[in-house]
């Protein structure tokens, strides 16, 4: 079993709650829009982190995270980039991606709008943290929180950090 935390679109901003909500995860996730290369630094210092850059990042965060990464979490395979589309209605690149990697779970941040979904026509569960920072359209920041056991997700828990401004 891996208990994973999932955040997207940091702007820069890392709520310290965020700290206490991920306390017993095993690993982090970023789907990008990093803002900072100190929020990885940070995040990296406090649980083992994984992430990807996103189109606000520049080329410090373009340097220590790629545009996409795909990964094995106990035995669903993962895949995360930032810009991804919606479910059915993918962008160019991740739907290449999609349909290369053919993951379990497919992660995205950039719209700032929280959705977790089963996607019948790609087979994987889609997952859209929403925002975690300020700097947005968004009114309520949000993270996720879950498991992984084997081939399963469970325990999926979104998370309101409060409102963005």
């Amino acid at each position: 079993m891996k208990r994973i935390g999932l955040m997207s679109d940091t702007h820069g901003d890392l709520d310290p709650r965020i700290f206490d909500h991920f306390a017993n995860v095993d690993e982090i996730w970023h789907a990008g829009d990093v803002g900072d290369v100190s929020v990885i630094d940070e995040l990296s210092r406090f649980k083992p982190t994984r992430g990807v850059f996103g189109n606000i990042d520049g080329h410090v965060v373009r340097s220590v995270w790629p545009e996409w990464t795909d990964f094995k979490s106990d035995e669903m395979k993962v895949l995360i980039t930032h810009i991804g589309g919606r479910p059915y209605k993918y962008s160019q690149k991740a739907f290449g991606l999609i349909h290369e990697k053919k993951p379990d779970v497919f992660v995205c941040g950039h719209s700032h709008i929280l959705l977790v979904q089963f996607d019948k026509k790609i087979n994987s569960m889609w997952l859209n943290p929403g925002a975690c920072g300020h700097k947005g359209f968004h009114s309520v920041r949000t993270i996720l929180r879950f498991e992984i056991h084997g081939k399963e997700m469970r325990n999926m828990e979104a998370i309101e950090l409060g409102n963005r401004a």
